[in-house]
C-alpha cells in the first residue's frame, strides 16, 4: 500500500531550508536534506546515530550548445517535497532467495535553478540509501552533455578501504587494502599492467567500494540501474576524506547526453554495523525496474563445462593455424596449414560432450570454434568475427546432433576482440544461427580496444550496447554471459536472460598471473554486490605445471577452496572449469560439484568479514538440500558454522569436504578429506580451514535410518 504526503515549501532563494528529514523503515537510518545558502543541494545520512555521510553536495555541470557550460550545483530553490513509501514482495526469475522484500520510505525533492528543472528522489531502505537524478520533460532544458557529474561522498572518518585504481577500460586489477588516506599513495602499487587500460590520471577508485570504518561500520557506495548513462568511478581526496563522482567520458570528452526527460542511474549506500547485512543486501536488485519480458520459461540457470581451461594450461589453443597473417572473407581456410593444438575440432568437443552427459551437465561451452582467432586480440582491425562460420575441422551440424543425443546443449561462444560495430552489425546473424542450431546461451568477449575508436568499455556508448545484446538475446529466447564488461549494477531483475558477467580477475588469472587468497574474501563484497559473476571455479588442480613443465603458476587457493566457491561466489551460470579428466582423478571431490544446486530458495549469511571469511548457506530451490560453503584468506582459521535454518524435527546427513591438517593453498593444496555426519537444527559445527583454504559441506534429509548407522552426530 502507497502513502503519500506532499509538504508545501516557501521558496527562499537566499537563506538554507530548514533540513527534510526522512528515516528508514526501521528507523535506524536517517537521510538529511537542505539547500545550504548559496542554494546547493545538501544530503547527510547516518546509521544509529553514527555519521556515514556528512554534508555533502549534489548536483552537475552541463554543457549546451548554444550557451556553454551551466553550472546545476547551485542557485536552486525547491518547488516541491514529496514523501511517499513502499512494502511488497517480488519473486524474481532466478536468484539467491525465491522473494525479495522491496520495502523502503521515499523522497522526491522537486529543484529549478532560472527554470531549469532537476529532481533528486531518495529512497531509504534498512540497509541502505539509494538517490537518483531526474531532469523532467521542460522548454528551456532539452537535451545536453555532462561536463562532471558532483556527486559527493564526504566521509565521516579515514576508513580501511578495499579497492581497485579507477579504469575507462578494465575492472581486471587485484584489490588493496589501506587507508582512504593512503589511496592516492598506493595508486601506482595497484596499476598492474594489463593488455588494454586507461587509468584514470588522479586517485580514483571503481565501485563497489568497501570500506569499513574505525567505530564498526561497513560502508559500500556503488550505483543501479545503469542505462543510457556512463559508468561511475569514484575520485578520492585523500585529504578531506572525500570522494567525488566521475564518470567514464566518451570519444568527444563529454560524459554523457541526456534527453529530457531522462534520469541518471540510482547511486547506491549500503550500511550496516553486521558484515552480514553487506552480502544480503538486496537494495541494487530493488532500485531495478521489474523483469521486462513476459515470458521467461526458456530462462534457467546453467551448470556446465567447457573447452576453456586446456588453452590457458597450455594443453591447447584458440587458432587453427598458427599463420597470423588472416583476413575475413579473403582466407581460404582449406588452404593453411592446420596447427595440432586446436581444441574446438569435432572430436575433442565430443569427448566434453560426453562427459557432461555422464555427469549431469547442462551444457559445454566451446571456445574457438569459428574463424579469426589466429590474430584478434588488442588489434586495430574492425572485421575480425562473423561469429557464423566454423573452422574446417568443427562440423556444428554433427556435434549439434551429437549433443541433442546425449541430453547436451553447446554453449555458443562471441569472442568479439572489441569489435563492436561489427558485431553489431551481425548481431541478428549469429542468434539466427544460434537458434537454428539448437544453441540457447552464449558467452560475449569484449577483449581489447573499443572499435568505434576512442570509446571507452564503461561509456554510454557501450552501457547501450550491452543492454542492446541482452535485448536481442531475448528476442530468440538466448541467454547472456558477457566477459569483459562494466560491471554489473542489478540489471539482471530486468533483464534475467542476462545471466551473469565477467567484470572482474576470476579463475583465468591463477594461470595468467596469480590470485593472492584474500582476492575472493573480498570479490563477494564488491564486484559480487552488483550482481552474480562467471567466476569459473572448480579448478582441482592447482598446480598447473602438472599439465605443462612451462606453466609456473598455482591457485590461490586448496582443492577444497574450489569447491567451496560454488556456494561464496553465487552465480546461476556455474562452470566446472578443470579438465575432465583431472575430475576422474578427484572423483569423490568432484561429486560436490555435481551435487551443489544453481538456484535457491534461501540465503543464510553465517560469516563474513571483508579480506579475511565468509561463511554461507543456501537451501536449494524447491528440495529440502542445503549446501555451504566458507572460504579463508591466507591465515588459517575456525569457522563456526550453525544449522539453525534447518527444519525442526529431523535428522540429516552432512558430506564435509574439508582440508586436511596439513593442507596448505601453496605447499600441500591438494591435501583434502571426506566425511559424513548427523545433523539438526541445533547442531553446531567448529571447522577448520587451513591457510588459502575453505570447506563445502552438502546437506540432504534422512530418509532412510540405515544411512545414519555409524555416523557421528553433531
Amino acid at each position: 500500500m502507497r502513502n503519500i504526503f506532499f509538504v508545501l515549501w516557501i521558496y527562499l532563494a537566499s537563506l538554507p531550508i530548514h533540513a527534510q528529514i526522512l528515516n528508514s523503515p526501521d528507523q535506524n537510518m536517517t537521510l538529511s536534506f537542505t539547500l545550504d545558502q548559496q542554494g546547493t543541494p545538501i544530503y547527510t545520512l547516518n546509521y544509529k546515530g553514527k555519521e556515514v555521510i556528512k554534508p555533502s553536495k549534489l548536483g552537475f555541470e552541463i554543457v549546451l550548445s548554444k550557451l556553454g557550460i551551466i553550472d546545476l550545483t547551485r542557485n536552486f530553490t525547491v518547488i516541491s517535497v514529496t514523501t511517499d513509501s513502499e512494502d511488497s514482495v517480488w519473486k524474481p526469475v532466478w536468484g539467491e532467495e525465491k522473494e525479495i522484500r522491496n520495502h523502503y520510505n521515499e523522497m522526491l525533492v522537486k529543484l529549478s535553478n532560472t527554470d531549469r528543472l532537476m529532481d533528486i528522489r531518495f529512497r531509504l531502505f534498512d540497509d541502505g540509501l539509494g538517490f537518483r537524478y531526474e531532469f523532467p520533460k521542460q522548454k528551456i532544458l532539452y537535451d545536453f552533455i555532462i561536463k562532471e557529474e558532483i556527486t559527493e561522498f564526504n566521509l565521516a572518518g579515514d576508513h580501511n578501504a578495499f579497492w581497485m585504481p579507477g579504469d575507462y577500460e578494465t575492472n581486471e586489477y587485484t584489490y588493496l587494502t589501506t587507508k582512504i588516506s593512503e589511496i592516492a599513495a598506493n595508486r601506482e602499487k595497484a596499476l598492474t599492467r594489463i593488455k588494454t587500460q586507461v587509468p584514470i590520471e588522479d586517485a580514483a577508485v571503481q565501485t563497489p567500494f568497501m570500506m569499513k570504518s574505525d567505530d564498526g561500520l561497513y560502508i559500500n557506495i556503488h550505483e543501479a540501474a545503469l542505462v543510457d548513462y556512463p559508468a561511475m568511478h569514484l575520485n578520492v581526496e585523500v585529504n578531506d576524506l572525500k570522494l567525488r563522482s566521475h564518470l567514464v567520458p566518451d570519444v568527444w570528452g563529454g560524459k554523457g547526453d541526456v534527453y529530457t526527460p531522462g534520469k541518471s542511474p540510482w547511486r547506491t549506500i549500503i550500511v550496516s554495523d553486521d558484515a552480514r547485512r553487506i552480502l544480503a543486501s538486496k537494495l541494487i536488485l530493488n532500485l531495478n525496474e521489474p523483469c521486462q519480458f513476459e515470458d521467461v520459461s526458456w530462462i534457467k540457470p546453467i551448470k556446465y563445462i567447457g573447452v576453456w581451461w586446456e588453452m590457458f594450461v597450455g594443453k591447447g589453443t584458440w587458432n587453427y593455424t598458427d599463420d597470423t597473417h588472416i583476413k575475413l572473407g579473403i582466407t581460404d581456410y582449406s588452404k593453411v596449414q592446420q596447427n595440432t593444438t586446436h581444441s574446438a575440432n569435432t572430436t575433442n568437443v565430443k569427448y566434453y560432450i560426453d562427459f557432461a552427459a555422464k555427469h549431469g551437465f547442462d551444457q559445454v561451452l566451446v571456445e574457438g570454434w569459428n574463424i579469426g582467432w589466429e590474430d584478434w586480440g588488442g588489434k586495430v582491425r574492425s572485421n575480425l568475427f562473423d561469429f557464423v562460420t566454423p573452422y574446417p575441422d568443427f562440423n556444428v551440424e554433427e556435434l549439434q546432433q551429437y549433443a541433442a543425443s546425449k541430453g547436451v546443449k553447446i554453449m555458443m561462444h562471441h569472442e568479439t576482440g572489441a569489435s563492436v560495430a561489427n558485431y553489431e552489425r551481425r548481431l541478428d546473424d549469429a542468434f539466427q544461427f544460434m537458434s537454428n542450431h539448437g544453441y540457447n546461451a552464449v558467452k560475449t568477449g569484449y577483449v581489447g580496444w573499443i572499435r568505434p575508436k576512442g570509446e571507452h568499455h564503461d561509456g554510454q556508448w557501450m552501457i547501450n550496447h550491452y543492454i542492446h545484446v541482452a535485448n536481442t538475446a531475448a528476442k530468440y529466447k538466448i541467454m547472456v554471459n558477457s566477459h569483459e564488461a562494466v560491471r554489473p549494477t542489478g540489471l539482471h531483475r530486468t533483464y534475467p536472460n542476462w545471466l551473469a558477467q565477467e567484470s572482474a580477475r576470476g579463475t583465468e588469472f591463477e594461470a595468467m598471473a596469480g590470485l593472492p587468497p584474500e582476492h575472493t574474501t573480498i570479490l563477494p563484497f564488491t564486484r559480487l554486490i552488483g550482481g552474480p559473476m562467471d567466476y569459473t571455479p572448480g579448478i582441482l588442480q592447482t598446480i598447473f605445471s602438472y599439465h605443462n613443465p612451462k606453466k609456473t603458476k598455482q591457485a590461490g587457493t586448496t582443492l577444497v577452496k574450489q569447491l567451496a566457491y560454488y556456494i561464496t561466489i553465487y552465480s546461476p551460470l556455474q562452470m566446472a572449469a578443470d579438465l575432465p579428466e583431472t575430475y576422474d582423478r578427484f572423483a569423490d571431490a568432484f561429486q560436490f560439484i555435481k551435487d551443489v544446486a544453481i538456484d535457491w530458495d534461501h540465503t543464510y549469511i553465517l560469516e563474513a568479514e571483508p579480506g579475511d571469511y565468509i561463511t554461507i548457506a543456501r537451501k536449494a530451490k524447491g528440495k529440502n538440500e542445503w549446501f555451504i560453503g566458507g572460504i579463508t584468506d591466507e591465515n588459517a582459521r575456525t569457522a563456526n558454522i550453525t544449522f539453525d535454518y534447518l527444519p525442526s524435527g529431523q535428522q540429516y546427513i552432512a558430506t564435509i569436504y574439508e582440508d586436511s591438517k596439513t593442507a596448505h593453498w601453496q605447499t600441500n593444496p591438494m591435501s583434502y578429506q571426506i566425511r559424513k555426519v548427523v545433523v539438526t537444527h541445533k547442531s553446531n559445527l567448529k571447522q577448520y580451514l587451513a591457510p588459502g583454504g575453505g570447506v563445502a559441506i552438502s546437506i540432504k534429509e534422512v530418509t532412510d535410518k540405515a544411512e545414519m548407522k555409524d555416523l557421528k552426530k553433531l
